[in-house]
């Protein structure tokens, strides 16, 4: 390596999918034992760009330099010799096994894996502690909490021999507390002198970890920064390539009739520890009714018993002033019937089918209307016409209602299940995490019309666990702990206040 060579250098990598230009001629300088940041919208190419250095893809043209030296890297596994990890932003863990057996994949040891297990083992524990990742080796992965998930992936790296780091969209599944944490392992990684590439779209965490930052826009690197001399308005300017408003500005709300109200709610998991207690909540038309908490408080759980995924143990409900059998399992299709709409946290478990074209995913819970079918078939001209018309409102990329939804990119999937649920005119919004994984460009478009959709009269529930999200959009804040709603705050409380509310602290006390 040469003694001031770059830890990575990409010079003119141009990676073509047909005739869309994913990469185009990316010129990029990585200093090693740096943070270094590459933002962009969805589909500027960043994940495509990493992806390349990783392996999953070769590029069309271009050469590749780790240390100086031009390096050929056909697959992931030529990656990993060559000292480069990636943790990816859906992680690629086997959530049957064990922590220690994720780790030990790919480095078994031989064919007798005892000896292999302990000297894993012995080294898990190492890296654990001198970067501050510790988590249980016997644990089941499927059985950790997302935080504790992405440790894995990176002791994993770590185990691998990683000294360039690449984390892709690492925070969009955090709490705040988690993405702190994670960025404190991050400067303990670089204070080691390993070498780390950020991939995000949350400009706060670029200014607040970065040393430099490479910003992409439609293929192209337009411009790299030291992080120090910029500011996230340029940032999200060179980003979208026009001004960004990165505040929401918004009327007074003008609450009318009660939409949605629940009472006394209660439901335990099957291992009887209570995930909703006594919970009762209105939601009334003409406002946003924000929902914060740390993940785990209820919150996911509100939302499912709300939209008919999972049946309470007791309480009511009442949607547009009509009981809701929530203690039965509200039928979802009869929720959609009834006009409420549901936006999930997770859109690959619960808001798309991955494997179906954009076109199908665009209709689906609504392919029986009678506006996409012909007797008892499907009416494929209409589908794919109401697909390329939701793409248009909502800048999907690429606009192609025949690609398999698994080949968008996050930000575009979660586009897709807005657009569908917001177009058929519902009466009640539930919405789950809905900028997860998007961009700044889109983050603003996604809050103008939750914005216009209130002042248009739509009843809306928000769960987010960023908290400057639920302060912006929020006409009231609903902080939930321990299952319970634990008070109430307007949108004027500030983020110690609710912060604390957030940790189990009394909402007296917490004032």
């Amino acid at each position: 390596m040469g003694e001031n060579a770059p830890a990575i250098e990409l010079r003119g990598v141009t990676k073509r999918f047909g005739a869309v230009v994913a990469n185009d001629a990316i010129d990029l300088s990585v200093a090693p034992g740096s943070i270094h940041g590459i933002v962009g919208e969805n589909g500027a190419g960043k994940s495509t760009l990493m992806s390349i250095l990783y392996g999953f893809y070769q590029a069309d043209a271009g050469s590749i330099l780790i240390g100086g030296k031009p390096t050929r890297i056909a697959s992931s596994a030529d990656a990993i010799r060559q000292g480069i990890g990636m943790v990816h932003q859906h992680f690629m863990l086997v959530e049957p096994f064990t922590v220690l057996e994720n780790v030990l994949l790919g480095k078994e040891g031989g064919p007798l894996l005892k000896k292999g297990r302990a000297k894993v083992r012995e080294e898990l524990q190492q890296l654990e502690r001198d970067y501050a990742l510790e988590v249980d080796p016997d644990a089941i992965v499927g059985d950790l909490p997302v935080g504790l998930q992405q440790r894995v992936e990176i002791l994993r790296a770590l185990h691998h021999g990683a000294d360039i780091l690449i984390l892709d969209e690492p925070t969009g599944v955090l709490t705040p507390e988690e993405a702190d944490h994670l960025f404190r392992i991050l400067e303990k990684l670089k204070a080691e002198g390993k070498t780390v590439i950020l991939i995000t779209h949350k400009l706060r965490e670029i200014m607040a970890v970065t040393d430099r930052v490479s910003v992409m826009r439609r293929g192209k690197l337009v411009k790299t920064l030291e992080t120090a001399k910029t500011s996230p308005e340029e940032l999200a300017e060179l980003m979208v390539g026009r001004r960004v408003l990165l505040r929401v500005e918004k009327t007074p709300a003008a609450p009318g009739p009660e939409r949605l109200r629940l009472s006394h709610v209660n439901l335990k998991d099957a291992a009887g520890v209570p995930r909703l207690a006594d919970i009762s909540l209105s939601l009334r038309a003409g406002e946003i009714v924000g929902i914060a908490g740390l993940a785990g408080n209820g919150q996911s759980e509100l939302l499912e018993v709300i939209a008919g995924i999972r049946a309470a143990d007791s309480g009511e409900a009442f949607l547009l002033d009509r009981p809701l059998d929530i203690a039965g399992g509200a039928d979802p299709v009869e929720l959609r019937e009834r006009g409420l709409a549901h936006i999930p946290e997770d859109r690959h478990r619960r808001g798309l089918v991955t494997a179906f074209e954009a076109r199908e995913n665009a209709v689906l819970g609504y392919e029986w209307l009678d506006l996409f079918c012909l007797g008892h078939f499907q009416n494929r001209a209409a589908i794919q016409k109401e697909c390329e018309r939701q793409m248009a409102d909502f800048d999907v990329r690429p606009p192609d209602p025949r690609l398999r939804t698994a080949n968008f990119s996050g930000g575009n999937q979660q586009k897709i299940v807005l657009a569908r649920e917001i177009e058929r005119g519902p009466k009640v919004l539930i919405v789950g995490q809905p900028t997860r994984g998007v961009d700044i460009g889109a983050i603003e478009a996604i809050h103008r019309r939750l914005i216009a959709l209130r002042d248009a009269g739509l009843a809306i529930l928000l769960v987010s666990v960023e908290l400057d999200e639920i302060r912006s959009l929020s006409d009231r804040i609903l902080v939930m702990f321990g299952g319970r709603i634990i008070g109430e705050r307007g949108p004027e409380a500030s983020e110690r206040e609710l912060g604390l509310m957030m940790a189990g602290v009394a909402p007296e006390e917490a004032a």
